[in-house]
């Protein structure tokens, strides 16, 4: 037997049942580099990347190990029954097989429940000698990892930034969140020291620019104004995501800026209080967006957005009121969803045991395509708004004034052609019925 796992990250279906494929993935994933890293030296490993190369069945690896978040499990599922007929050992981790492992016990040979590192170790042992067990699932308690192995990613078809991890978790309790499900409040974050060697790293490979994995890098506010005094001698940028509290800290604001941070990403989720105090998000108040937002502006950062379609208060009304308050909140990269019923999750219990599903089979959830009865629209009325919203807000006209036509574009129109680029990316993909969620 050959010491080899391959570790593989399914692309997606888009809504014609054709498998998502690119030229290019910018947003790489960390925890197949982590798990390399992680796995003993006399073992050899290999990533595959499905959106950007096509999978190695013919793989002399023994074993192939499959992730899966939100839809792309259903993919995962069908990859490994092609390798199972092949006599290999398939085993399974990622988000959705940790929330409902049940879908992947007849497909898989093994399902990692939860973080991979406490049980990673004995998985493999336990594999060497035949006595592989049916799940693996240890709760992680605290956060140190080795450095990544980027060497197995570098030379993929993969953007001008590499991931750098600094916590997991977050001290919010979203219902719809699958965050909130696996962490229960919970964050977790590395030591400094830890961070920021692997950022060095990154920057020695010769890059620039790097994403700041973090569920809400903002969560405490203390370590994050420590990492920003590090990362600030590097002369490096970099991205992340965070709560839109972070903005009544415009000394931290600052801080961040200075230090390189040149995009965050909030979920905003709704510009409708009901909708928010429903989705456990009551700490958040619409009416405040637009000046909080403003604040993150004049700091010098640049900001994407995730908001919901299909919540139990939109009307036609305020989702037009959404398209309006896009147009005039100065965010550079808006993104929707669906409101999608993730499995676990506390919203999806709901929902189920309200019998407001109107499909039983979690594997064909996608955040583009509504499932849950709604008070006052159909889903076909919910998944066509939720695409003309798309086509407005990516119209020519909208994407070239929110990233050409403000008064930022001159100090650096390097950096706003780039967001219009993406801009013009995400259109070519809504076009395509494609939601940018890959890129």
């Amino acid at each position: 037997m050959k010491k080899k796992v391959l570790f593989i990250q399914p692309t997606i279906y888009d809504d014609a049942g054709k498998l998502i494929k690119k030229r290019r993935l910018y947003f790489v994933g960390l925890a197949y580099p982590l798990l390399a890293a992680l796995t003993p030296p006399d073992w050899e490993c290999e990533i595959c990347l499905e959106t950007i190369e096509d999978i190695p069945f013919d793989t002399d690896a023994a074993l192939i190990a499959c992730g899966g978040m939100g839809h792309a499990a259903n993919r995962g599922r069908e990859i490994a029954a092609r390798f199972k007929s092949l006599g290999k050992t398939v085993i399974a981790g990622g988000p959705m097989f940790s929330l409902v492992p049940e879908i992947a016990h007849s497909f898989f040979d093994s399902v990692v429940i939860g973080d991979a590192e406490e049980v990673w170790a004995e998985l493999l042992r336990d594999f060497e000698h035949n006595a592989l067990k049916r799940s693996y699932q240890k709760k992680l308690t605290s956060l140190s990892t080795p450095l990544p192995r980027y060497d197995l990613i570098l030379h993929k078809r993969i953007g001008d930034f590499l991931p750098v991890q600094a916590g997991r978790g977050c001290p919010h309790r979203c219902t719809f969140c699958s965050i909130y499900c696996m962490y229960r409040g919970v964050y977790l974050k590395r030591d400094i020291a830890g961070v920021m060697r692997d950022i060095r790293h990154v920057k020695s490979l010769g890059f620039k620019r790097f994403l700041l994995l973090d569920d809400n890098i903002a969560a405490d506010p203390g370590y994050l104004e420590a990492l920003c005094g590090e990362i600030a001698d590097l002369g490096m940028e970099w991205m992340s995501q965070c709560a839109l509290t972070v903005a009544a800290k415009p000394e931290l604001l600052r801080l961040m800026a200075r230090s390189g941070c040149s995009t965050l990403s909030f979920g905003l989720e709704s510009v409708d209080r009901a909708n928010l105090e429903q989705a456990g998000k009551d700490w958040c108040h619409p009416s405040e967006y637009p000046e909080l937002l403003a604040r993150v502006r004049e700091a010098g950062i640049e900001i994407a957005s995730e908001m919901m379609v299909g919540m139990d208060n939109d009307t036609p009304q305020t989702l037009d009121d959404t398209v309006e308050f896009i147009e005039h909140s100065g965010i550079i990269m808006p993104k929707f969803y669906i409101m999608t019923p993730i499995p676990g999750t506390d919203f999806y219990n709901e929902m189920r045991d309200a019998g407001r599903l109107t499909e039983e089979d979690v594997c064909t959830y996608t955040p583009t395509r509504a499932v849950i009865r709604h008070p006052v629209m159909s889903t076909e009325e919910i998944t066509g708004r939720f695409w003309d919203m798309y086509n407005q807000v990516y119209s020519l006209r909208r994407i070239f004034r929110r990233c050409i036509l403000h008064g930022r574009f001159w100090r650096s129109p390097a950096k706003y052609l780039f967001y219009m680029m993406i801009n013009l990316y995400y259109r070519y993909q809504i076009k395509r019925k494609i939601g940018p969620i890959i890129m």
